[in-house]
């Protein structure tokens, strides 16, 4: 962890402006003033530091919040709402008001944008992902920008991702991007929050573990669902995952895609992970838990094997073939994260029994894994160690 101060490593600027491919993400309270409504100046601004990286060949990716924030003003709403259906409300009016001011400001520089609108469940299941990377990739190959934000106006509480720090991240998973540049209402990453005495700026961090010293405060604030917390987590999971990224205030957004030693650097510290494993570990909710004997505890944690029904002792849940369930040890500890390949109500008769006995009874399709070995991500591990979520 380096602070503030210290000389700049020559890669960050070189690594920024050789990137191909930047995913951006900023903030509600970045693009909206203290009572909720957009703040014009500052999508202006924005979509120009965005407009001119485009400029120069570089593919852009924006995230944005403020959907929920704008349509607070217009339903006469003074602080964000607790209750899902009033934040779904909120987001049908914001979202539209949201989408038309970038529409009209990106259009000032020729720039013709798509949105996109997602939640969880689009990018956990393999086809809904896959219909994801599709649309985004066919954007950026039409030469438009996409504009993702999550789905508040449908998105229940078990499908949310919760914060778009976290859809971003994923999001540069999805596409492929080189960089991963969070905006925000703060200038950067402090061991410990900014308001408290004696806290200092962080200008890189070499490794997620070095964050584990660093008290990152509370949630954020009261337009939005983020905060230091989210970022940090965000961060972990981009630059395990081998993106580098920058967390910088939304005012140094020009500087920060010009590679300048503005906020914080996350170098890339692990390997690009399988999509839809990294998707299942860090965006999935899991619909039930099975228990897992210790010898199939063994062999999906530590061969890496595919669960079969002879190694469960025990289903919890009401889920369907192609959920996530967690897969758990004999004291209760969530082990891994995977695609299940029959409801809950077919599995309790097959507990225990191997697949040839269940092949020879039942038919052939019951030969099959309950869980798939490339269906499945180890969990409590790095991401860039051996025991990260891989096949």
């Amino acid at each position: 962890m380096t602070p503030a101060g210290s000389p700049q490593v020559p890669a960050r600027h070189n690594a920024v402006a050789a990137a191909s491919r930047i995913v951006v993400k900023v903030g509600s309270s970045s693009l909206t003033t203290p009572n909720g409504a957009i703040d014009e100046s500052r999508v202006v601004e924005l979509v120009r530091a965005l407009a001119e990286r485009r400029a120069s060949g570089t593919d852009i990716v924006l995230v944005t919040s403020g959907a929920i924030a704008a349509g607070l003003e217009p339903l006469g709403l003074k602080t964000r709402p607790r209750d899902l259906a009033t934040q779904q409300a909120a987001a049908s009016i914001g979202q539209g008001l949201l989408m038309h001011r970038y529409t009209a400001a990106f259009a000032e520089h020729g720039v013709t944008v798509g949105q996109v609108l997602m939640t969880a469940e689009d990018v956990v299941r393999r086809a809904h992902y896959r219909n994801a990377q599709r649309t985004l990739y066919r954007l950026l190959e039409l030469g438009s920008l996409p504009i993702v934000n999550e789905n508040d106006t449908v998105a229940t509480e078990e499908i949310r991702f919760g914060d778009n720090d976290r859809l971003a991240a994923l999001v540069a998973h999805l596409v492929h991007a080189d960089l991963f540049v969070m905006l925000s209402d703060v200038d950067a990453l402090y061991d410990a929050p900014p308001t408290r005495k004696g806290a200092s700026r962080v200008s890189e961090v070499s490794h997620p573990d070095e964050l584990d010293a660093i008290d990152v405060g509370k949630r954020g604030s009261g337009v939005g669902t983020g905060g230091m917390i989210t970022k940090v987590a965000a961060a972990r999971i981009a630059s395990g995952a081998g993106i580098p990224v920058v967390l910088a205030h939304a005012e140094s957004a020009g500087a920060a895609l010009a590679g300048e030693p503005v906020g914080t650097w996350f170098a890339a510290s692990g390997r690009r992970t399988p999509t839809r494993l990294l998707w299942l570990a860090h965006a999935a909710s899991p619909r039930g838990r099975l228990s897992l004997d210790e010898g199939a505890v063994r062999a999906v944690a530590g061969r890496r094997a595919s669960l079969l029904p002879a190694g469960i002792t025990a289903v919890d849940g009401d889920f369907v073939a192609g959920d996530p369930v967690d897969l758990v040890d004999e004291n209760g500890h969530a082990v891994a994260r995977g695609l299940v390949n029959f409801d809950a109500a077919e599995l309790p008769p097959l507990l225990g029994r191997s697949t040839r006995e269940l092949a020879q009874e039942l038919g052939t399709a019951y030969e099959r894994e309950v869980v798939h070995r490339d269906d499945l991500v180890l969990l409590g591990r790095r991401p860039d160690d051996d025991g990260g979520p891989t096949s």
